[in-house]
């Protein structure tokens, strides 16, 4: 495992410890062996992580459950041997992170199997709409569900969005800018115009924002007039969710995004049970 996750794994124990668990340590310094259930249906996500969690106090761990299995009620995830004081100490962060993945991973898988039944070639995509100090986590969750990562930081791509062109006051301005230094650009438009003007002047991604599915297709159609739509991809984002997702997978865009998937997390829920 890579050093990064390895540091924040430790953050996250740490902050659950403080300056330790003066309650395990009333145990006697004994070994045990429990294991971690699901107490619902739902997608596994993260349980290296949660193995590296246990094996940093010294615990060893079987895990039963890979990520990206699905799970039922009852089921054993993972089995972990060690001392009392270390196995409950590492309990609560273990499971909140498993929990949220899972979580994560459960609703993603939804939405692609809602996708690929209308149109196997789009792809799903997270936001950066994460919780802070776990968008590594939560776009791990994100991949392991079946969906696509897009952005981890500022620094990954140039995507322009409206705050950008209110502030440049010109969106070609902006554009013609940015292809002086970055091959990969992305512009976020507000209407059909926009669009237009972005494909253009040669950008690669176009977002449309809070477009409907007839504003999608409509536009879809108007730059297939222009000969621009082989040029560009189109990203569809804004008020995307499971109701509505085969909709927009129908407009003829190649990308959907949905920050709903790690800014609504629903946890799946998981317990430790020490025989």
């Amino acid at each position: 495992m890579d050093n990064r996750p390895k540091k924040e794994l430790a953050k996250f124990l740490a902050e659950d410890l403080g300056k330790g668990d003066i309650t395990s340590n009333l145990l006697p310094r004994i070994k045990i062996k429990g294991r971690i259930i699901s107490r619902q249906d739902g997608v596994i996500a993260g349980v290296n992580y949660v193995k590296e969690i246990f094996l940093s106090k010294g615990c060893t761990v079987r895990i039963i459950k890979k990520d990206g299995n699905k799970t039922i009620p009852n089921q054993t995830i993972l089995e972990i041997t060690g001392f009392a004081q270390s196995v409950l100490s590492c309990e609560r962060t273990a499971l909140n992170l498993l929990s949220r993945m899972s979580g994560i991973a459960t609703k993603t898988k939804k939405l692609v199997e809602k996708i690929n039944a209308v149109n196997p070639r789009l792809k799903l995509y997270a936001t950066r709409k994460t919780a802070p100090g776990l968008r590594f986590f939560d776009k791990e969750a994100v991949k392991i569900g079946g969906g696509e990562k897009h952005r981890m930081s500022l620094d990954q791509m140039i995507m322009i969005k409206d705050n950008h062109i209110a502030v440049a006051g010109s969106l070609p301005r902006l554009i013609i800018k940015a292809r002086k230094k970055y091959k990969k650009i992305e512009v976020e438009v507000e209407n059909q115009e926009d669009a237009l003007l972005a494909a253009s002047a040669g950008v690669n991604i176009i977002m449309l924002d809070n477009f409907s599915p007839k504003e999608i297709i409509n536009t879809v159609d108007r730059l297939k007039k222009s000969k621009l739509r082989k040029h560009v991809k189109l990203e569809a984002s804004g008020g995307i969710n499971e109701k509505n997702i085969e909709v927009y997978a129908k407009t003829g865009i190649d990308m959907i995004s949905v920050g709903e998937i790690t800014n609504a997390v629903t946890g799946i829920d998981f317990s430790l049970e020490i025989p």
